[in-house]
């Protein structure tokens, strides 16, 4: 500890290796380690991200202390945050490694039964609602600062184990930081943090019944309806039956026997490409759609550590179904399909 009871100023460099060896520890132990990375100044980009910090800034006890952690978060200093419902889990690498605990309170069945009802028929599809193309007024529903989804500052409590008295320490206020960057990734996680599930905010499709066309019964005689005159139908038709020419019968068979059956193949498009899971692999995908972590992770919907992880690894990866799946459906796009998947 340093003179005045304040621990010695430690420089960046030493805190992200002090965090990575940390980091590395923890995943052996089975962490599932997701840092917070920000490329460039801007901490949010999304709808999501921006909306998570203009509300929390609104309130006075959050807003002189909030940017304390912003050359916290940028630097990438939270080595790990992780969002499960109502809970964040986090480590930040200050003069040491803290770690920290966040509780969200879940919101109200009542006040989202609300938003459903002022937000109904005006959310199209899943991806209106994740990608924030929303309305001005669903957006103006959503991010209230009394009535919205997002957590007021009585609804979060904040615990760190770093020795600053205050409630909001530095660490703290850069793992609120870091949850916009989180859910400019992963605008879901908010849903799941306030304990509500995001789908009841789309509009169910309206579902037409295809009624069965009534044929038109025709009664009377038939003559009658047309104004023409038919023939009984019970008198059978004269038909002149023809014998059927024998040569042309050997002809036809003998060009039946002279075309060889040919077994169905797959063409070049049918056929399924097949994907060995390496890191190495995992790379040459993300850099064949000029993707960087974040947009490559956005279109196998996994976390951004998670891309960065197997890319890392030099064997063989060990890939749950659904992420193998995500891989395999991934390669058999092109740098266009791809795009417009996360755009």
């Amino acid at each position: 500890m340093a003179y005045g009871g304040w621990a010695p100023y430690v420089s960046v460099a030493k805190r992200k290796a002090k965090g990575k060896r940390k980091m590395e520890q923890l995943q052996k132990k089975g962490l599932d380690v997701q840092p917070i990375e920000i490329e460039g100044r801007k901490i949010a980009r999304t709808f999501w991200g921006e909306a998570w910090c203009e509300h929390l800034e609104k309130f006075s006890d959050y807003e002189n202390r909030l940017p304390r952690g912003r050359t916290y978060v940028r630097n990438g200093s939270v080595c790990h945050l992780a969002i499960s419902k109502g809970h964040i889990d986090a480590y930040v690498s200050g003069s040491d490694i803290y770690q920290l605990n966040v509780k969200i309170t879940p919101l109200a069945t009542s006040r989202w039964k609300t938003i459903q009802q002022q937000c109904a028929g005006q959310v199209g599809s899943l991806l209106e609602l994740l990608q924030g193309k929303l309305s001005r007024q669903v957006m103006e529903i959503v991010t209230d600062k009394n009535k919205g989804l997002f957590p007021s500052p009585s609804e979060i409590k904040l615990s760190c184990d770093c020795p600053d008295w205050a409630t909001m320490c530095k660490h703290v206020a850069a793992v609120l930081y870091g949850i916009a960057a989180r859910l400019d990734q992963q605008p879901e996680l908010l849903f799941l943090l306030r304990g509500v599930d995001h789908t009841d905010l789309i509009t169910d499709e309206v579902k037409i019944p295809q009624r069965k066309s009534k044929r038109r019964q025709l009664s009377g005689d038939l003559s009658d309806v047309f104004g023409i005159e038919l023939d009984d139908a019970k008198t059978p038709q004269q038909t002149v039956k023809k014998t059927p020419d024998k040569n042309n019968i050997k002809k036809k068979i003998a060009s039946k026997k002279a075309i060889p059956k040919r077994k169905p193949t797959l063409t070049s498009k049918s056929r399924p490409k097949v994907i060995r899971p390496t890191g190495k692999s995992v790379a040459r995908m993300r850099k064949r759609f000029e993707m960087n972590v974040s947009q490559f992770s956005r279109l196998l919907g996994v976390s951004a550590s998670t891309i960065s992880n197997w890319e890392k690894q030099p064997d063989r990866l060990t890939l749950k179904p659904d992420s193998l799946a995500a891989l395999t459906k991934a390669n058999m796009l092109d740098k266009e399909q791809a795009w417009k998947l996360i755009a």
